[in-house]
């Protein structure tokens, strides 16, 4: 391919000449230096394809000029010549990295073709790297997070720092969160990317299976094992291994694991050499460890060598600003799946879904999308195409869906707010069966504007205290006083009305 850059590196100017001659006939850019020293200044201030150099060269001779184009641009093909050719120091230019190797005198057409076929190398290596690119790229988007909520870029932010360590994760969330998909994510953005990932569920096998499925067994270790067996952590060398649910498994396997997380050594099954490997390993659970090592269900030692970086995934109740993108990427990739079904979704199916606490998170609102791309008609997903669960989540009031539909349970304060709140708004939830669709989403965001003024009016403002008569974390309460245009100022105006006269 014509424009390509090549470097000649040799002291007799003669042998420069030639050679510039012979490959800008090739069409190739070529640039020539007639010494060592300045072939280093040139490889430090621009890239090559291909270097040719001369091998014996007064003070920087060409295995220098080698070495540090390697070290500078891996891939830039270096050709060596020479017209004291030896085998030894063939062997060793090739050892360290020389595409090929040439003595003088050598015919034209001769290094015509080495350097054709170094630059057709490296143009395979090019496509190699860009296809395997587009393939993680692909894989990236066909199961990738998705949400661009406050508290998902700060899980964002910890993925890409704590991907560039070795050091082992332990991420923390419900089910159906996405916690594997974060272990992905730390996975591909590593080092560690083109090598192996695997990943195995800890409470979906007993003891002994599981031991046998990460540290592998010998042949014979018990009935069944009529060949020995490497596990996952060998599988994985040099790669990633993701043990889900890490809270599920025994107290015996939890020591076996502590031993390798220390040692970075296991024995397989049955056997009784210990073994080595590389590998990164991420953890991930939606237990609470800190009442199993009350409980004595968990090592202590094994939670604090777990527990070195730790992700917390929000629930998707805890992030409803990111609903509304979820099921569109869903529908949208479902429908390439099905090759049918809506392609958007109505107003009130929207308001339904960001309605809905969704107790079985991303996993269930992913589940709901489906059902509804099977069963709707037409281009759009309706009210009616939705569960009943989804459906109901209308006719709550919304500090109460964290008691109904989610695993937060409303204080007993918190349910006297909602009656005082009711009270007020006599025949609410059939009110909003009235509603069209222009003006559903202003009535329930102006609803939940007064129960969170409510609350916050009942506890002086201080936010902690009002998010647990809400039965709401702080951050989740800070959030939806945001979206409402919450202010302190507000505290005055309750007070004093709008225009500061009581």
């Amino acid at each position: 391919m014509a424009g390509e850059k090549i470097l000649v590196v040799d002291d007799e100017p003669k042998m420069c000449d030639f050679l510039e001659v012979v490959l800008r006939e090739e069409g190739y850019l070529v640039s020539s230096v007639t010494s060592g020293t300045d072939a280093l200044e040139r490889i430090a201030q621009e890239n090559f394809d291909v270097i040719i150099t001369d091998l014996m060269m007064p003070g920087v001779d060409g295995m220098r000029v080698l070495e540090e184009s390697k070290r500078q641009s891996p891939e830039t093909a270096v050709i060596m010549i020479t017209g004291f050719s030896t085998v030894d120091s063939a062997v060793m230019a090739m050892k360290k990295g020389a595409f090929d190797y040439l003595p003088k005198p050598f015919k034209i057409d001769e290094i015509k073709v080495v350097v054709g076929k170094a630059l057709d190398q490296r143009r395979i290596l090019a496509e190699n790297r860009r296809l395997r690119d587009e393939l993680r790229a692909a894989r990236g988007r066909s199961q990738r997070l998705i949400g661009n909520s406050e508290g998902m870029r700060k899980v964002y932010e910890l993925i890409e720092k704590v991907a560039r360590s070795d050091s082992t994760v332990l991420i923390r969330g419900e089910s159906g969160t996405g916690k594997d998909l974060v272990a992905r994510a730390i996975h591909e953005a590593s080092p560690r990317a083109d090598k192996p990932y695997l990943s195995i569920n800890c409470a979906a096998l007993p003891e002994t299976l599981l031991e046998s499925e990460l540290f592998g067994h010998a042949r014979g270790a018990f009935t069944g094992a009529v060949s020995a067996k490497r596990g996952l952590l060998e599988e994985a060398a040099s790669g990633t291994v993701f043990l889900d649910e890490i809270g599920d498994i025994s107290l015996g396997l939890q020591a076996k694991l502590l031993r390798f997380l220390q040692d970075r050594e296991f024995i397989r099954v049955g056997e009784t050499t210990p073994r080595r490997v590389d590998v990164r390993v991420v953890v991930a659970t939606n237990r609470n460890l800190e009442e199993a090592i009350a409980r004595g269900a968990f090592r202590e030692d094994l939670y604090y060598r777990l527990n070195v970086i730790t992700i917390n995934l929000p629930p998707l109740r805890e992030r409803k600003d990111d609903i509304p993108v979820l099921a569109k990427y869903f529908a949208g990739r479902l429908w390439q799946k099905l090759g049918k079904g809506p392609t958007r979704f109505s107003d009130e199916a929207m308001a339904a879904l960001v309605a809905y606490d969704w107790p079985g998170n991303v996993r269930e609102l992913e589940n709901v999308v489906e059902r509804a791309m099977i069963l709707g008609e037409g281009s759009t997903i309706e009210l009616k195409d939705l569960t009943d669960a989804v459906r109901e989540a209308l006719k709550a009031p919304a500090g109460a869906r964290d008691g109904a539909g989610s695993r937060q349970d409303v204080s007993s304060a918190g349910t006297g707010i909602l009656h005082a709140e009711g009270s007020r708004r006599q025949g609410a939830n059939s009110g909003y069966e009235n509603l069209n669709s222009t003006s559903f989403r202003q009535a329930v965001e102006e609803f939940e504007r007064k129960l969170i003024l409510a609350a916050l009016e009942e506890t002086g403002w201080v936010q902690t205290r009002a998010a647990e008569r809400l039965g709401l974390k702080k951050t989740t309460l800070s959030e939806m006083m945001k979206r409402l245009g919450i202010r302190d100022s507000e505290r005055f105006v309750q007070k004093n009305g709008r225009n500061g006269t009581p």
